[in-house]
């Protein structure tokens, strides 16, 4: 019996591991490894990955892997335990982000379970949304996922705010695009090649031109002029639009947001909606100062999330098992 149990905490875990991998992370570079041992997985922060110029800081990094630990986590759900969680378990390892552990069977079922199913059919939409709003009973749904994972997400809804929203992730994404460095980082973090396993793919962005009419600027990630997409996404100030962000501004707060993040973008998918984020107004200092204090934010704004209804799009490719996850020796 005891062999049977340990067998399929095994089985869990390594699920888990797999689960984990479909996570949405930063210009698609999967920046993490996976551990697994007899009673536990790890998630370790994979630096040979980090975007150096965009996210110094490693932020957008480990916030990719807290979407990833979400996902463990709802695997784990979906298999009938409550998965204990430890977050920044040693000091020694700074890039050992958290420690899951199976925890013990659980006799109901366990919330987030049901969000397991949603991880395949997740996926970032740069497409142009529909005029459809998003019912207010909706959003406050995911104002209390976010919540849950102890993070914030704040609709930004009075005029003057998406002004300043729009007028910001554009002033953001100009200073962005006269960066050489930058626009270096994005070129090698994007591709036509359709055999790449990571990075973001020409089928799954709009093609460049001076027609996007976007109010709010989606990344310009067309660098070589092979983007599949339409080139009208008009990006609205008038769509829904939330700011997920977190009482601290520490590794450790990262990681929870990024927890919240999926919950937020599986309870998205769930809904039948789709998801784009924005992140330019909250990479450059100077316009994330700028939209704390024109929003009169008492959080630290991490993620700007675009919630609609638009066409599928392609989903984006994962690398392969055998170099992301490993057993403990």
């Amino acid at each position: 019996m005891t062999s049977l149990i340990q067998q399929d905490r095994s089985q869990t875990l390594r699920r888990a591991a797999v689960r984990a991998t479909l996570a949405p992370s930063i210009h698609n570079t999967q920046p993490w490894r996976f551990v697994l041992s007899a009673d536990a997985l790890q998630i370790h922060a994979d630096r040979t990955r980090q975007l150096r110029v965009l996210d110094p800081r490693g932020r957008q990094m480990t916030i990719s892997c807290g979407c990833a630990l979400f996902n463990a986590r709802a695997s784990m759900a979906a298999a009938g335990y409550d998965p204990a969680v430890e977050r920044r378990p040693d000091p020694m390892q700074p890039d050992l982000l958290a420690r899951v552990l199976v925890g013990e069977p659980w006799r109901g079922r366990v919330p987030i379970g049901a969000l397991d199913e949603q991880a395949e059919g997740r996926h970032t939409n740069r497409r142009r949304f529909s005029d459809e709003p998003v019912p207010p009973a909706d959003v406050a749904a995911l104002v209390e996922a976010a919540d849950k994972e102890g993070a914030v997400l704040f609709p930004v809804e009075r005029d003057d705010h998406r002004a300043s929203t729009a007028r910001l992730s554009q002033l953001a994404d100009a200073i962005e695009n006269a960066d050489p460095a930058y626009r270096a980082e994005l070129r090698a973090w994007t591709t036509d090649d359709g055999r790449r396993r990571d990075g973001v793919p020409a089928a799954a962005v709009p093609h460049a031109d001076a027609g996007s009419g976007d109010e709010i600027p989606i990344r310009d990630f067309d660098t070589r002029g092979m983007g599949w997409l339409p080139t009208q996404t008009q990006s609205s100030m008038q769509q829904c639009l939330l700011l997920l962000g977190s009482a601290a501004d520490d590794q450790v707060a990262w990681l929870r947001s990024g927890e919240a993040l999926e919950r937020v973008l599986l309870e998205v998918t769930r809904r039948g909606y789709v998801a784009s984020p924005f992140t330019q107004v909250i990479e450059v200092a100077r316009t994330n100062a700028m939209l704390r204090q024109e929003l009169a934010l008492t959080m630290y704004p991490h993620i700007l999330l675009r919630v609609g209804r638009a066409p599928t799009t392609r989903p984006t490719r994962r690398r392969r098992l055998v170099d992301m996850i490993a057993e403990s020796v």
